[in-house]
């Protein structure tokens, strides 16, 4: 599609006090934005991301629906051999059901695993329930029927293998009317499959303020790293950090709120983080990357973005950060996809 005629904003960094990250980010040089393109924009709301490399290909996944909540969600696939030219793949349904937030996996047998909310409405936009599902692939084009996983109320939001096992993170609040809604009573608990169907509770996460959207990743040393989105109390989003058998969690504020979560492990150990960032108006809303460490997340990149945007998925390749994005600031909530140098 065409290039996006878009302009690089600068993010403003605290140069007092600063955490390992934003020293890192205030020494070392700034992220570049190289390029950035408009992939997709035929749905009526396209939006909710994720990218990985896959057999020499390109793929992006991402939510097509009527609007940002509410509707029967469709999660639609594109693939590309270079990252320019894009084709449509696959296009995941489920009648009756919203598929929301398809996330990618590789599992250890190389198959391409899909992991989705799976909402029921009534009327369109008053939740009834939910419950994830899961579909797989060998190749991006015939995938698996959506299969449910887990239990109803779950949302298990992104999963990453690791030493043969799937791991993530759920989180569950009762839907409206049912007991515990009116207290807002979320919880969030990691999970592991060996499978990626049949998954089993490994801890709960000790997270106040209505935790939800959660990415993990490893280190080298094998520890395990969360980044959480909180919608409550000061909203900041939380950094944990847990050894093997990831029973006990150090956590740590973020130092901003994120909606959208995604961060990666690059090979020399550091951490790449982005997601929604929250501004007064007029500014409003802004996609961001910035450099993560255990104590802290410091916006250094902001993206042409604004409005409805952010949920990307991040991708290391031959020397650049590729990442896919939404974002409404030209009007329909649209798909991006953007290189970074770092």
């Amino acid at each position: 599609m065409k290039t996006s005629r878009l302009f690089l904003h600068s993010a403003a960094l605290m140069v007092a006090g600063l955490t390992p990250a934003a020293a890192q980010a205030a020494t070392a040089a700034a992220p570049q934005l190289v390029s950035v393109n408009k992939i997709w924009d035929a749905g009526q709301h396209n939006a909710f991301t994720d990218l990985v490399r896959f057999e020499g290909r390109w793929f992006c996944t991402f939510r097509e629906s009527e609007g940002h909540v509410g509707g029967d969600g469709k999660a639609r696939v594109l693939s590309s051999h270079d990252g320019q030219q894009w084709e449509s793949t696959a296009l995941l349904a489920e009648a009756g059901i919203d598929l929301r937030d398809p996330k990618f996996s590789v599992t250890p047998d190389n198959r391409l695993m899909l992991i989705m909310g799976g909402s029921v409405y009534q009327g369109g936009k008053t939740l009834l329930g939910r419950q994830p599902r899961v579909a797989f692939s060998k190749d991006g084009r015939n995938w698996t029927p959506p299969e449910r996983i887990l239990d109803k109320g779950d949302w298990l939001w992104r999963v990453t293998w690791h030493q043969g096992r799937a791991y993530g993170v759920t989180y569950t609040l009762p839907a409206p009317g049912q007991p515990g809604a009116a207290q807002s009573e979320w919880s969030v608990k990691l999970v592991a499959s060996d499978d990626g169907r049949n998954f089993r509770p490994l801890a709960e996460l000790a997270v106040p303020g209505r935790p939800n959207e959660t990415t993990v990743r490893f280190l080298k040393n094998g520890e395990c790293v969360v980044l959480v989105r909180r919608e409550a109390a000061d909203k900041m989003a939380w950094i944990g950090v847990s050894p093997a058998p990831y029973k006990e969690w150090k956590w740590q504020p973020a130092g901003l709120q994120i909606g959208g979560p995604n961060f990666i492990v690059l090979a020399d150990g550091s951490m790449i983080a982005g997601g929604r960032q929250y501004n007064p108006a007029p500014t409003g809303a802004r996609f961001f990357i910035g450099r993560m460490d255990l104590q802290s997340v410091t916006p250094q990149l902001i993206f042409p973005s604004g409005g409805d945007c952010s949920y990307p998925g991040l991708v290391w390749h031959e020397g650049l950060l590729w990442v896919s994005y939404y974002s409404s600031h030209e009007g329909k909530s649209s798909i991006y996809l953007a290189t970074v140098k770092l």
